[in-house]
């Protein structure tokens, strides 16, 4: 298991919330789309509650405000890296800390982990962090310039594990497209998985999109890099003799 596999959802989504961030999450923009994720109840404390709106409105971004300004939102001209689905963010958070010079977004739909990593980031003093309460395909239809991103960053999806539901997994050819349209030419689209079949089709997808090179080569997944921390969710499973499958593909001009 990962930390990954105690949240509900690999991305934002515009179910029902705990808690209101100002964006309608009843408005569907795509309502025929087929989702990767399910929104399920999460419960935070009325006192945390009241804390997550203070740092949410310091912290947060609205998907109704549209295209963003890096440099008016983070401050500087850091290159900028995107999560979809942070979960309860332990391992964003970690990353912010070791890469001060870089600037990240993260995109969630659980009520209590977007609030946890808005209160750890403060905790901790990350500055370099903004976070969307939102479908992530719709963050990335309207808010992410082309061509804009460092790095992209899906950890730990939903697999969608039955045969009947694989349809839902957020790798698809479609989405390879999207994310490279996102990327600034030599940025990386960076996954992981501990389940071995998702694995399979990511490599499947990805070593036939077009416009993508596999860095650890051609059909090999990527020994896992520092820089994506180790959880401790993951370090248990690895001690059951569970694995986990990194690719890491850039995009070519």
């Amino acid at each position: 298991m990962t930390d990954k596999d105690v949240k509900p959802s690999t991305s934002a989504a515009e179910g029902e919330q705990a808690i209101s961030t100002g964006d309608n999450p009843k408005q569907v923009a795509f309502p025929k789309r087929i989702k990767s994720f399910v929104v399920r109840a999460g419960r935070i404390s009325d006192a945390h509650r009241a804390l997550y709106a203070e740092h949410y409105a310091k912290w947060g971004l609205q998907h109704s405000d549209g295209l963003l300004d890096y440099a008016q939102v983070f401050g500087n001209d850091n290159p900028v890296v995107l999560e979809i689905g942070f979960g309860m963010g332990a391992s964003l958070i970690d990353m912010c800390q070791a890469n001060p010079n870089l600037n990240y977004i993260g995109i969630e739909v659980h009520t209590p982990g977007v609030a946890k990593v808005l209160r750890e980031a403060d905790e901790r003093g990350v500055t370099n962090l903004r976070v969307y309460e939102h479908d992530a395909i719709e963050i990335l239809a309207d808010c992410i310039a082309d061509g804009s991103l460092h790095c992209m960053q899906l950890f730990f999806p939903d697999p969608w594990h039955k045969k009947r539901h694989n349809k839902r997994r957020i790798v698809q050819p479609a989405f390879a497209q999207t994310i490279r349209g996102k990327l600034k030419e030599g940025g990386t689209f960076h996954m992981a998985t501990d389940w071995e079949p998702y694995a399979e089709h990511m490599l499947e997808v990805m070593e036939v999109a077009e416009g993508y090179e596999n860095v650890a080569g051609q059909g090999n997944y990527h020994p896992r890099p520092d820089f994506r921390p180790l959880t401790k969710f993951e370090k248990r499973g690895e001690n059951l003799g569970h694995g986990v499958w990194d690719l890491i593909y850039k995009k070519m001009a």
